[in-house]
């Protein structure tokens, strides 16, 4: 544990190639809250924009990747209707956040790295960003904290969620870790679960998320406060790395969904 800051924690966050939906969300609430003062996003990508992101979807996920783009269209569809207000007052604060958000070429970059110095974070938090090297997430004062949707060891990789339920597992996993140099091996500062049973890959991985937010936030107000606590990795022969799963991974997923549905109901 360290001292208590007794100021608002500056805090950076790093991103992905764009601030998908549930990063966006993320910033929104570090923005929000009034413990926290969000110097800075950095999102690492070679361009910005829908058109950028389509092109990305398209290369990194195929077909996957229109389906991804259709999820999050129909769910900024139906939380307009079901709160018209609310959405346009989040579209109103993402507007504002786009101040604070910054999109370079290479994270890693020396004149990055200086504007990450500049900006003097007390801790680093990564949502959706690639593997970062210690240059930049050894720049905060207290570190750098990751999210992870999935249990550690046991889950470590792309996905986890997914193979989580994949594999049958009862719960999914939500890590918040203190980033090493690693993947997916730091300390642990937060964890908790979510029941799977019969639930869809979309609801549990809904779950997770606002289970992430929920560990995540209480993680940077802990540090904030001097009280965080970190927990080593245990090494276990059953932990793995899991790979990005493919078309054919979600097509066998339904069908196994679909299978234990019909076992349940047959009880």
């Amino acid at each position: 544990m360290t001292a208590p800051l007794n100021r608002p924690i500056r805090v950076v966050q790093f991103s992905g190639r764009y601030l998908d939906p549930p990063a966006l969300k993320f910033a929104l609430l570090l923005d929000a809250h009034p413990e926290i003062d969000l110097v800075g996003v950095l999102c690492e990508a070679a361009g910005s924009g829908w058109r950028f992101r389509l092109g990305e979807l398209w290369r990194r996920r195929g077909l996957l990747g229109l389906s991804v783009l259709m999820r999050d269209l129909s769910n900024a569809a139906i939380h307009f209707l079901r709160g018209p207000a609310e959405a346009v007052s989040l579209r109103a604060k993402a507007k504002r956040l786009a101040a604070k958000i910054a999109t370079v070429p290479d994270m890693h970059a020396a004149e990055v790295l200086e504007r990450v110095r500049i900006w003097r974070p007390d801790l680093g938090a990564i949502y959706g960003a690639p593997v970062l090297r210690p240059a930049l997430f050894e720049i905060p004062a207290l570190g750098t904290f990751g999210i992870h949707h999935g249990r550690v060891p046991h889950y470590r990789g792309k996905k986890t969620t997914f193979w989580e339920i994949y594999n049958g597992e009862p719960t999914a996993g939500v890590t918040i870790q203190r980033v090493d140099s690693g993947i997916d091996t730091g300390d642990v500062v937060k964890s908790g679960e979510v029941t799977i049973g019969a639930k869809s890959y979309g609801r549990v991985e809904r779950e997770t998320q606002e289970l992430g937010f929920e560990l995540y936030l209480e993680s940077i107000l802990e540090a904030s406060r001097g009280c965080a606590r970190f927990s080593r990795q245990v090494a276990t022969p059953r932990g793995r790395h899991y790979r990005q799963p493919s078309f054919a991974d979600f097509i066998k997923l339904w069908v196994r969904v679909a299978g234990r549905r019909l076992g349940l109901r047959s009880t």
